[in-house]
């Protein structure tokens, strides 16, 4: 079964014949500007393997950037979205109720770690809507017009989350973006300013969030403060706790309400069901969770999560939309919730990230290009650098790993401000077996592009 292969390529060279007619047909009809630099077409997929037209079987280490938790067509999503499908596709929820966006709204609710005794859920279709949602809760909530976000954030292609999302890549050509969004400095331990301890680190960087206050906004117009606990395009930097509770503490003292953007780290992926679970034992819970990706297992589909007396600030109409909470998604999304418990694949994730993260630190010892490891469960980055003294951010290499490892059947995703970061986001089904094959075409790929 394909679900249980490893890594093998049959082509002569890559893209194989028949790929490479689709990506010329491919390139004939889609803009230039929604870039692949893969070799590979996906024809079937199952776990953590796509085979491809030709034949070729890749192991998938990127997983739809962190969609497939769950796997590629697992046989329960399949059979889940069938039976809805032969019942009805979609009922705007705006017109008519349907019990399954009632009963996912139900179970993630009751699960999710945001602070108060119940909660509300709203669903969309994509995490930038996810994330522009939670910004409008948070304005009609607090009546305030200001946000503040982090460097190195991630929160999409909106105007709204172009404005939000740090890397200015991303909003080239797009002229004036919207105001009221601050950004203060987010704490990469890697990168820290030279010779500061952890410790002190943490109270630099809750100064530069101060200073936003100092600078650019008081506190009595922000809104919210919105963070990733584990950056995901900022280079897999988890949030330290003890900046978080800082974060917190400042928040409660000033009425503005924390937002956890778990668009890419939730759903087992950081060893826990939601990241900001961590935060919750740690006394500072978010206010908002803003959710996607692996929430429906490849399905579109995302969420807003709040306590009931934040929700209902909302005024009528100002939140919503045609197709958030399709029947189908919902479908799909109540079976992740089954599969991710079943297969327990919470634990599954913190035996990836031990497997994992051992193996990066070993090369980190071995190879003078690994300058650091980090992430939270199997959400695990590896950075390259020139030098590990002077930390001299490697894009290259990256790039060349990548490709080097597409042509021998591996998939791996670049990440960080300098694109050096290479992410680990393999759906956690994924088999012992293909993360050894997994891990040494990496290694190789590491050994032939560093020489």
């Amino acid at each position: 079964m394909l679900k249980d292969e490893l890594p093998k390529i049959v082509s002569e060279k890559l893209p194989g014949p028949k790929s490479l007619e689709i990506i010329k047909r491919r390139e004939a009809v889609v803009p230039s500007a929604i870039k692949c630099g893969y070799p590979v077409v996906i024809d079937r997929a199952a776990g953590a393997m796509i085979q491809d037209p030709d034949g070729n079987i890749f192991l998938d280490w990127v997983g739809g950037v962190g969609v497939l938790n769950v796997g590629h067509t697992h046989p329960a999503l399949v059979a889940a979205v069938k039976s809805q499908a032969e019942k009805f596709f979609h009922g705007m929820f705006n017109i008519v109720t349907h019990e399954g966006y009632v009963e996912l709204a139900e179970k993630l609710g009751a699960r999710v770690p945001v602070r108060g005794s119940h909660n509300k859920v709203m669903f969309a279709n994509s995490g930038a809507e996810a994330d522009e949602n939670a910004v409008k809760v948070a304005k009609a909530y607090t009546g305030r017009s200001n946000i503040i976000v982090m460097s190195g954030a991630f929160h999409g292609r909106t105007l709204l989350t172009m404005a939000m999302t740090s890397k200015k890549a991303y909003a080239k050509g797009q002229g004036q973006l919207p105001a009221g969004i601050f950004r203060t400095e987010f704490p990469n331990l890697y990168r820290k300013p030279e010779g500061l301890p952890d410790e002190k680190a943490i109270d630099y960087y809750v100064g530069k969030l101060r200073t936003v206050f100092e600078e650019c906004a008081t506190a009595d117009t922000i809104a919210a403060v919105v963070i990733e606990p584990v950056q995901g395009e900022g280079g897999f930097i988890p949030a330290p706790i003890e900046y978080v509770k800082a974060v917190r503490k400042i928040c409660d003292e000033n009425g503005i309400l924390l937002v956890a953007d778990e668009v890419q780290c939730g759903f087992a992926r950081s060893g826990r069901f939601f990241a900001s679970e961590y935060w919750k034992d740690a006394g500072c819970a978010p206010d908002i969770i803003a959710t996607a990706k692996s929430i429906a297992g490849g399905v579109p589909l995302a969420a807003v999560i709040a306590r009931n007396e934040v929700f209902d600030a909302v005024p009528s109409g100002v939140i919503g939309g045609t197709f958030g909470g399709n029947a189908l998604a919902c479908a799909a999304g109540l079976k992740v919730l089954e599969v991710i418990d079943d297969e327990k694949l919470v634990e599954r994730a913190n035996e990836i990230g031990r497997k994992i993260t051992e193996r990066f630190n070993q090369w980190k010892e071995k190879y003078e290009c690994v300058g650091d490891v980090r992430g939270l469960g199997a959400m695990i980055g590896v950075e390259f650098v020139k030098n590990k003294e002077t930390k001299e951010a490697d894009g290259k290499l990256v790039s060349d790993i990548i490709q080097y490892a597409a042509n021998h059947g591996l998939i791996m995703e670049s990440a960080g401000t300098f694109g050096n970061v290479i992410r680990f986001l393999a759906p956690l089904v994924i088999t012992d077996a293909q993360i050894e094959a997994g891990l040494a075409i990496y290694e190789d790929a590491i050994k032939a592009c560093s020489k």
